[in-house]
């Protein structure tokens, strides 16, 4: 590198600006420092590099080289003391830590350190590259000290360190380069500085879940009662016999608390794993000079960030360059007022921000948690269980049951007391079971014991905590296909509210399209160019475009080598726009920027749809303001366009038209047609020079040109779009786009008829919606279908109306102003990959893909959720009616239950835990999408349900009631076998049942079943324990062995339950809810009562039927 030459004039200029008395003490300590470097640089560019960089001829000055070029100590002493004057011979470098040295105090080497805090190495100006990779990362006691002055926002000692520039030397990072980024370097950088990740609280292990089991009452009533019976059954038959029934209900419980634990571990896992993935945010960094995406958790201290609209901060750090930034701290400071980045004054960013506005680049100083997001995360113990509306609607569903069942439970109790000591009970040998004085107390304390053993099993069977783990299967089960299905759910209530949805709002580009754009046709002046028009175009024009397409952009071009291909970054109009550039206007990116300077930014925003800069040529200082956007919106800016020979030509009123039929023309192509405008700023570019209220001029531009950019529409979305009308879920599109390029696309996805002459109604623009009154919106809002030239206010808007209109409204959105719709509609679904992380945390549900077919896929699963609970309510409560029923009809008519407490846990098993599994873990079919959205005050237990258990449930009392009393006779049989044939019949009606509740309203309980393995597991599961039980744990279960005809009996009867269904499901019902039947007859009731007895209605009327009366 050439070395520069300094002048007297130079030297001169640059001493008094070094003794401004306006700066504060630290800006000129600064200043004193830059001083010495730059006197040193003048001194050793005069002598003509005659002063050796080894050795120096004057005896009174020490050369002093630093060979590991880590500091430059610059002693500034008075004139009076010449010999104490060091000064290091080398090349220009960076000061860091300078030593300053007052004339009172010449000698003392230690006066410095009062003025500065930290040591800090330094780079050579003239070969960063080759010096860096040579300085020591900064000492860990340092790093301390950097991480504590970001998060104090010390800028004085900022200053004093060198500024930004300094601690990145520290670092070893290179403002343009990154940091060197090879896998020794970051191991290096993470095990010196630590890593990326935050301190959470240990994840619950299978240990904590077991505990939690046997916090259940009814489990600890039981395991009292067994240990009751444990021990009156060895006293009474001895250790060898009187272990088995005591012992039974043990096994039993621990065999219930065992695969409950193992299931809520298994589902607390998958939550975790999928927490940690959308915890995973993409952010883009630069190392080695490559722009790359990596994950938050892989970023490292030393790190250069690339920050645009909507992204999260990823760690603490300062600000190295960058426009317009914008930062919302209301996550660590809780004030919504956006705080402005600044070089001079506030150059500090902190993780867990967002970016508001602007864009930058940042260094990162401190990561994970020596961050001061980290440390307010590890003060926060979290355990947030988050309850789902469904699982809040399931828990008064268990507990209305579970009251039901402790009633009945009770009685049982009642009843089988007063038999007991009625003596109406009778031994195995016929003999009254209670006789008075001669029954002896351990007797008495037994048979109490198995009463209240039987009683509080009722209470087990009765309670159907199956239900919370069927939704947590189901949720878990669901997620993890979602994901599959590249839709990641972030909050479970999107799982089940999905299923609910009546109307879809989605965006266009990316979504309903591939958003993979490339540049179609372009327009200089009046004229479409040909395939080869860069020889043609005046080169100045060429210039320009240079210009506006190279520095006005957040994207980047980066050569790996002068023969590779460009790696082009940025989002998808950026990267079209620039690679047509690259390739068609031979446009070289690092050039451009080496020629000019960027003054001031106005980032893309989505209300005006346009980004503008003002840049300056550094040759000649001649200013430019550049704008690129909507071509309509950058059109009413222009007064004059360039023609394609470089001449300028005034844009009247028949050029204007002609430009707008050329937009128009493109749109209704499906092109998105983007527009360039520039003007030369004379006056400093700005309208209005205050710097809060800065605005580039935005009149009297001159046009370039339009380029088309084409986004095809993605394969399939036409066939998902119809698979959503018939679902009876509506479609709207809400775009940017304008009207043409709107309406072309819907018609191209199916969202609008080809032929329809609707199109006025169904197509409107933002501002015309926003202009309606508010009944006019209420009124139009359901025949809108497209929504073109829409702000982020208006796609809240229309979420808004819709929700007056009483639909559930689903929403996509990538931008940080979509974030207001994501959050208020019923379900928010973001982006993954063009979605910010504004856009992402606002949603409930990420498509991965961007893809609408996705969105279908989602919908598809929500119904599948609320489908599943539903068979599984349907299953259980069919075995919780017909269980309590014979339990309580047996007790009061015999005295006894036909099943014991041992069978009753098993029953419980095979209903709560495998009946879970079998259903929960149904795929959604076809048949879900052909029927209505679920309402939302719809009842959890529809008629349908009422029906199809009432008749199981019947058949299955009919038939169990009937062997109780009349089955020793029937089959011949003794009452310990009967007893089997009964437990035996109960558990295979389960079985069948479990296959008539994989429809609920379809005949064929099938279609599908084979590809549901789990579900065909379970249930042989089920079987061959069922088959252990009977034949080979007599003992154990309290049963018989079955020959082969009973057990051909036992399968017949409980078989039935297939026919049953099938019949039953051909009976129709209302689809009004059955208990507003109930509700009617209450208030025909009180009217009739008010007729007879002439009373006002408050005396009879109850509860809330007033309020309902007159609704």
């Amino acid at each position: 590198m050439e070395r520069n030459t300094y002048s007297p004039l130079d030297y001169y200029s640059f001493l008094l600006a070094i003794t401004t008395t306006s700066l504060n003490k630290a800006k000129k300590r600064w200043r004193f420092a830059c001083f010495a470097i730059y006197s040193n640089r003048v001194m050793l560019s005069l002598a003509k590099e005659i002063v050796s960089r080894r050795s120096c001829t004057d005896p009174n000055i020490s050369c002093s080289v630093s060979h590991s070029n880590t500091a430059l100590d610059i002693q500034l002493v008075s004139p009076d003391h010449p010999t104490n004057r060091d000064i290091s011979c080398s090349h220009s470098y960076t000061v860091v830590d300078i030593e300053l040295v007052s004339s009172e105090h010449p000698t003392d080497p230690d006066i410095s350190r009062n003025h500065s805090t930290l040591d800090i190495g330094l780079v050579s100006m003239e070969h960063p590259a080759s010096m860096i990779a040579n300085v020591p990362l900064v000492s860990s006691a340092d790093h301390m000290k950097l991480i504590e002055l970001v998060k104090d926002k010390d800028l004085a000692t900022l200053c004093e360190v060198g500024g930004v520039e300094g601690i990145a030397a520290s670092l070893r990072t290179e403002k343009d380069r990154g940091i060197r980024g090879d896998a020794s370097d970051v191991t290096m950088r993470r095990d010196t500085f630590g890593s990326n990740t935050y301190q959470k609280p240990p994840p619950k292990g299978l240990l904590h879940f077991v505990i939690d089991a046997f916090k259940d009452t009814t489990i600890l009533i039981l395991l009292v009662c067994a240990g009751l019976s444990l021990g009156f059954g060895m006293k009474e038959h001895g250790v060898q016999e009187g272990w088995y029934e005591g012992g039974s209900i043990f096994v039993a419980v621990f065999l219930v608390i065992a695969v409950s634990a193992l299931s809520n571990y298994r589902q607390e896992t998958q939550f975790d794993k999928l927490s940690k993935i959308s915890n995973n945010i993409k952010v883009n960094v630069v190392r080695d000079a490559r722009p790359q995406q990596i994950s938050i958790f892989d970023v490292v201290v030393g790190d250069v960030v690339l920050l645009t609209i909507g992204d999260q901060i990823p760690a603490d750090g300062l600000f190295l360059d960058g426009h317009s930034l914008q930062i919302d701290e209301s996550s660590m400071t809780g004030e919504s007022d956006h705080v402005e980045i600044d070089p001079d004054q506030n150059p500090f960013l902190f993780s867990g921000s967002k970016v508001v506005d602007g864009y930058a680049r940042m260094l990162v100083v401190s990561v994970g948690m020596n961050t001061a997001w980290g440390e307010m995360m590890s003060s926060i113990s979290g355990d947030s269980n988050e309850r789902t509306p469904l699982q809040a609607r399931l828990d008064k569903l268990t507990s209305s049951i579970g009251k039901v069942g402790l009633a009945v439970a009770f009685l049982v109790l009642v009843v089988l007391l007063v038999r007991y000591f009625t003596g109406n009970t009778k031994d195995e040998d016929g003999n009254k079971e209670y006789n008075g004085s001669r029954t002896s107390t351990d007797d008495i304390l037994n048979a109490v014991v198995q009463i209240v053993a039987a009683a509080v099993t009722i209470v087990v069977v009765a309670i159907p905590e199956g239900l919370p783990l069927a939704v947590t299967l189901t949720l878990a089960y669901s997620m993890k296909r979602m994901m599959a299905d590249q839709a990641m759910v972030r909050k479970l209530s999107a799982c089940e509210t999905m299923g609910s949805a009546t109307v879809i709002c989605t965006d266009k580009t990316g979504t309903l399209t591939l958003n993979q754009m490339k540049v179609t046709q372009f327009w200089l002046g009046e004229e479409s160019t040909g395939e080869d028009y860069y020889n043609i175009i005046a080169p100045n024009v060429v210039k320009l475009f240079h210009q506006a397409v190279g520095l006005n952009t957040t994207g980047s071009v980066f050569m790996p080598s002068s023969v590779a291909e460009p790696e082009i970054s940025g989002s998808p109009t950026e990267k079209a726009i620039l690679s047509w550039a690259f390739y068609s206007l031979n446009m070289q990116m690092e050039e451009i920027k080496k020629k000019y300077n960027i003054l001031y930014v106005e980032t893309f925003n989505s209300e005006k749809k346009r980004s503008g800069v003002l840049i300056n040529e550094k040759s000649d200082a001649t200013m430019y303001v550049h704008w690129k956007g909507a071509a309509e919106m950058i059109l009413a800016m222009c007064s004059t366009y360039y023609q394609i020979d470089g001449n300028i030509q005034c844009m009247d009123d028949a050029a204007r038209r002609n430009f707008e039929k050329i937009i128009q023309g493109m749109a209704a192509s499906s092109l998105r047609c983007i527009a360039f405008a520039y003007k030369q700023a004379r006056d400093g570019g700005f309208q209005n020079d205050e710097k809060d209220k800065r605005m580039l001029h935005e009149d009297g531009l001159t046009l370039l040109g339009i380029v088309g950019i084409k986004d095809p529409c993605r394969p399939g979305v036409k066939k998902a779009v119809e698979t959503c009308l018939a679902a009876g879920v509506d479609i709207k599109m809400i775009t940017g786009d304008n009207a043409f390029t709107a309406k072309a696309i819907a018609i191209e996805c199916g969202i609008l008829g080809r032929d329809s002459e609707n199109h006025g109604i169904e197509v409107v623009e933002g501002s015309e919606f926003r202009n309606y009154t508010d009944d006019e919106r209420m009124q139009k809002v359901n025949q809108i279908r497209v929504m073109a030239r829409s702000s982020p206010f208006d796609k809240l808007l229309m979420v808004q109306c819709l929700k007056n209109k009483g639909h559930v409204v689903a929403v996509t959105g990538d931008g940080t102003n979509d974030a207001p719709a994501l959050k208020e509609a019923d379900i928010g679904l973001s982006m993954g990959i063009q979605g910010t992380e504004v856009a992402k945390e606002s949603s409930d549900i990420v498509i991965l893909d961007d893809n609408f077919t996705s969105l279908v896929t989602v919908l598809r699963w929500g119904r599948c959720v609320y489908n599943n609970i539903q068979k599984f309510i349907q299953f259980q409560l069919t075995v919780n009616v017909a269980a309590l029923v014979i339990n309580f009809i047996a007790a009061v008519s015999a005295g006894e239950v036909p099943l014991t407490a041992v069978q009753l846990l098993w029953v419980n098993l095979i209903m709560d835990t495998l009946g879970a599994l079998a259903l929960a873990t149904e795929r959604p079919s076809d048949e879900l999408m052909e029927k209505s959205p679920v309402g939302r005050t719809e009842p959890l237990i529809t008629n349908v349900m009422w029906r199809n258990l009432l008749a199981q449930a019947l058949y299955q009392i009919a038939v169990l009631l009937t062997l109780q009393f009349r089955g020793e006779s029937i089959f011949n049989v003794s009452a310990g076998v009967n007893d089997t044939l009964i437990f035996n019949i109960f558990v295979l009606c389960q079985v069948f049942n479990e296959f008539n509740s994989r429809s609920l309203e379809k005949q064929n309980v099938f279609k599908g079943i084979h590809k549901n393995h789990l579900f065909i597991a379970i249930i042989g599961i089920t079987i061959v324990l069922q088959v252990i039980m009977v034949e080979f744990l007599k003992k154990f279960a309290d049963t018989e062995r079955l020959n082969w005809w009973q057990w051909a009996a036992c399968i017949l009867l409980a078989a039935a339950s297939w026919p049953i269904g099938w019949l039953v499901k051909l009976i129709p019902v209302s689809s009004k809810p059955f208990f507003s039947y109930l509700k009617k007859s209450r208030l025909g009731f009180t009217k009739l009562m008010q007729n007879i007895f002439r009373r006002k209605p408050s005396t009879f009327m109850l509860g809330n039927t007033r309020q309902n009366a007159q609704e």
